[in-house]
């Protein structure tokens, strides 16, 4: 019996209680008698089928995810709320879905300023993805309204430098204010704009977009067609961006 038999045999007696009622006690115990039997010959077949399985899954979500990105290509890559550093007319884009409360994302922004500094043909935007409370929230919603006054990287830098409340509101809110303001925002017109539907819809946008990379945490980046869940380190950035750029340039972006 080969193997592709005995999963199936497998697969016929697991649906066994689904279809007891075309069988009768004595034909049900008996196939039983025969899986049961075979298994215990063969348990490799379990391990085969567990490894199979995984391998389809694992197939399919990336069917899914690549599916999700095709399809959400320009709200992911060419929103007009999101923050935008790098050339705004690079080449290539990277995006990255953070959070400023992530201690990976704290990590990811030195990997993100060197490669602004050393690829002048790179295109970064700024997925704001706050997963860590009503702080990186009220964060997210700064550095989208900050977009409007021209000083989008100079916050988000900012903000990564500080370390932001993540258990007081009040305080979590005036220590992004008092950070935007020392990057020279207008406070008053940021709070204004963080109101707005655009930015509040934006973050909605944001998270639903996420779940539909099957991003689970912060950060996530994508570098044209290919998606990159968590931290990942500044060659494997620029490596990511070469091979697009090898490869005859952007798919998606």
């Amino acid at each position: 019996m080969t193997k592709i038999l005995a999963a199936l045999l497998l697969a016929f007696g697991l649906a066994l209680p689904a279809l007891a009622d075309n069988f009768s006690a004595d034909q049900k115990g008996e196939i039983e008698s025969i899986v049961k039997a075979y298994l215990l010959e063969h348990p490799e077949v379990i391990r085969d089928a567990i490894v199979a399985l995984d391998a389809k899954e694992k197939k399919d979500a990336a069917q899914a995810q690549a599916n999700s990105l095709n399809d959400s290509a320009k709200a992911i890559m060419h929103s007009d709320v999101d923050g935008v550093v790098g050339n705004p007319k690079g080449d290539v884009t990277m995006v990255e879905f953070m959070d400023y409360n992530c201690g990976w994302c704290k990590k990811g922004i030195k990997e993100v300023q060197t490669l602004v500094q050393s690829d002048k043909n790179v295109r970064i935007v700024m997925k704001e993805f706050p997963i860590f409370g009503h702080t990186s929230e009220y964060a997210a919603k700064a550095a989208l309204a900050s977009v409007k006054q021209g000083k989008y990287w100079e916050l988000h830098q900012a903000l990564f430098v500080a370390t932001l409340p993540r258990d007081n509101d009040a305080a979590g809110e005036a220590a992004v204010e008092k950070i935007a303001k020392s990057v020279g925002i207008d406070v008053a017109k940021m709070k204004d704009d963080m109101k707005t539907p655009a930015i509040i819809d934006a973050i909605a946008a944001n998270v639903d977009l996420a779940q539909k990379l099957q991003f689970t945490g912060t950060p996530g980046f994508i570098i044209d067609n290919k998606v990159y869940p968590g931290y990942i380190p500044l060659d494997e950035m620029t490596a990511g961006l070469a091979s697009v750029r090898a490869n005859g340039g952007c798919k998606v972006c």
